[in-house]
């Protein structure tokens, strides 16, 4: 089920009347529901064009590819969907297990009738990519994965940056609800995120910050963190990713990332037919927005090249 509403670049809340998403000139905004979510979709370029879907991680929502959305190159349909429960997409119907956001999403590629696509995925928006593209690699032409770890970590990759998780992770599994509502704790991370400020100001703090007041969309992001802490990072320990990527994967990493090293993404480690990693020197963790035009650059390369 497909809800339009229109090009003005903004549109009703799902989860609260608070407040419209941000405006980004020229998108096309609809809701779609798909295996029990209703999905705020935010979408720009050609309708018959050649989809490309783009996934943000936490505290985010489609925002983060406004830069992409705005100006999307030729010929590709740029489809940034909100995660379950985050942004005005309305609550999981799960505790944010990361495989069922993943069916999540595929049910949603499904809902707007798209055969394969272009993935681009940040942060757990990329983790979640990860899952798709290994479950259902024929949907995919091509990722393009951003400051993420892969999954195929083993405990020598991965426990020398276990101290980064632990900054953060039990903090917002456990107190997060009460931080994002009515605390400065999100404008405090995303500000340590960024090495270019000048694509990161507090207005656009401010538009994923303010998303956390609703009480539906903090439960989400302690939903992301207490399942990933309390059940699949015990599980992963134990049971390691085996499966193969056979699509081709572009990762892209800001290197002064302080959350996840880049390290965890690296291609030496990585079981895939096709992976690449860049390091991105003089940028932090949300790279979409710090460096939009290498994004721009690197998808148009991939698109390219998987024609």
């Amino acid at each position: 089920m497909r809800q339009q509403q229109g090009d003005s670049g903004s549109a009703t809340s799902t989860v609260s009347e608070a407040a419209d998403p941000p405006a980004i000139p020229g998108v096309r905004r609809s809701f779609v529901t798909a295996r029990g979510v209703r999905f705020h979709v935010t979408e720009a370029g050609p309708a018959d064009g050649r989809p490309v879907l783009a996934l943000h991680g936490w505290p985010q929502h489609h925002y983060a590819y406004r830069h992409l959305l705005a100006d999307p190159p030729e010929g590709l349909r740029v489809i940034a969907p909100d995660l379950p429960g985050y942004g005005w997409s309305g609550p999981a119907p799960h505790r944010w297990a990361k495989d069922d956001v993943a069916s999540d999403v595929l049910a949603l590629i499904d809902a707007l009738e798209l055969d394969r696509v272009l993935l681009i995925g940040h942060d757990w928006g990329g983790y979640i990519g990860h899952l798709m593209v290994l479950r259902e690699p024929e949907r995919f032409d091509g990722y393009l994965v951003l400051n993420i770890a892969h999954p195929w970590q083993t405990p020598r990759s991965f426990l020398p940056h276990l101290w980064r998780f632990l900054l953060y992770q039990p903090v917002v599994a456990s107190f997060g609800k009460v931080l994002q509502q009515r605390t400065r704790i999100l404008e405090v991370m995303l500000g340590k995120g960024v090495k270019n400020r000048a694509e990161f100001g507090p207005e656009v703090v401010r538009a994923y910050s303010d998303r956390f007041r609703d009480p539906v969309v903090a439960s989400a992001g302690v939903d992301t963190y207490r399942t990933f802490l309390l059940r699949e990072f015990p599980r992963g320990a134990r049971h390691g990713e085996t499966r193969r990527a056979t699509i081709p994967i572009r990762a892209l990493f800001g290197v002064d990332d302080g959350a996840v090293h880049h390290s965890l993404a690296a291609a030496e480690t990585a079981q895939a037919d096709d992976y690449t990693l860049e390091r991105v020197a003089n940028c932090g963790h949300f790279i979409a927005e710090e460096r939009p035009d290498l994004i721009r650059a690197r998808l148009i390369t991939l698109a390219a090249a998987t024609a």
